[in-house]
């Protein structure tokens, strides 16, 4: 009789085992998926979020996601460069049109300060513009020759920790002022020569105003979104809230100024800055006779020699 058939040797189905591992291949062809990387290794960490630029994202995303620039930051892109390119034609719009007011009035000041005081009509300072880079400021000199700049710094370190409003020392009758420069500061003559800064492309006509290089640090980090703008011969602080308004509420109203910037709030500011002018010069003006009274009143007591500490 034949021998028994002998029973067939039991074999693996690869099929179970490789239809698993093919699929997920064809998967991630089809779908074009890959996993983000990480610092710690080139896996995605199972069972972990992960945060990327910012933005929370799925284990897997698609490769087009991860390789093409975020829309966000190319739209950002596209409104930096339309901002710049309409404040750019509207800074050198206005300039022309303004060109036959601002000469005469430029040789007047500058004839004024070199017959009240000896120097320089025209001097320069270093001032922090847009993204901390710092440029070369001119002014209309309306100060001594060798003034002592201790007294601005002492004045701006205590209007900052005390949160009282931002007046200036040229409103408070500062004694290193030449002849008439209160005034000239009060009607805000002695920026005219920043003119040339907006045309060189340093500054622009409103914007947020620059400061000096040892004030930079008083600025917190999220008080410095203010240098993200050009820097500016008058803002909205200038036009809304100056003499009014403390540190911070000056660095909140140029802030909302970089984040709603428009050609219209440009030409609003412009508008409202004449009306600012005079109500600055008016200021002055009262106090520099309350100065005098209180001067005179002082001198009448017998008190005239003895020095204030």
């Amino acid at each position: 009789s034949p021998p028994p058939p002998t029973p067939p040797t039991p074999q693996m189905n690869t099929a179970v085992v490789v239809r698993p591992v093919v699929r997920r291949v064809s998967a991630l062809k089809n779908h074009s998926i890959r996993p983000r990387r990480t610092a710690l290794n080139n896996r995605f960490p199972v069972g972990e979020s992960n945060h990327v630029d910012g933005r929370r994202t799925p284990f897997f995303v698609p490769a087009a996601q991860v390789d093409a620039p975020h829309e966000s930051t190319r739209s950002q892109d596209e409104t930096l460069l339309q901002v710049c390119l309409w404040k750019r034609c509207l800074d050198i719009v206005c300039i022309l049109i303004s060109l036959p007011l601002t000469l005469p009035l430029m040789a007047a000041v500058a004839l004024w300060i070199k017959f009240a005081s000896r120097g320089p009509a025209i001097f320069s300072q270093e001032r922090v513009g847009q993204n901390g880079k710092r440029f070369t400021l001119y002014k209309f000199r309306s100060m001594h020759m060798n003034a002592d700049t201790r007294t601005h710094s002492h004045h701006f370190r205590y209007l900052v920790s005390s949160g009282s409003p931002m007046v200036k020392l040229d409103l408070l009758c500062d004694s290193r002022l030449i002849p008439l420069g209160c005034l000239l500061r009060a009607a805000g003559l002695d920026e005219l020569p920043q003119l040339f800064n907006v045309l060189r492309g340093e500054m622009s006509l409103v914007g947020p105003r620059p400061c000096l290089p040892e004030e930079y640090r008083y600025f917190s980090s999220a008080q410095r979104v203010r240098f993200e703008a050009l820097p500016g011969l008058t803002g909205i602080w200038q036009a809304l809230g100056k003499e009014c308004s403390t540190f911070d509420e000056m660095n909140e109203m140029d802030a909302r100024y970089v984040r709603d910037s428009s050609p219209l709030l440009d030409l609003a500011i412009m508008l409202r800055t004449p009306c600012a002018l005079l109500r600055q010069m008016s200021l002055a003006c009262h106090r520099h006779r309350a100065a005098i009274v209180a001067k005179a009143s002082f001198g009448k007591r017998g008190y005239g020699t003895q020095r204030l500490g």
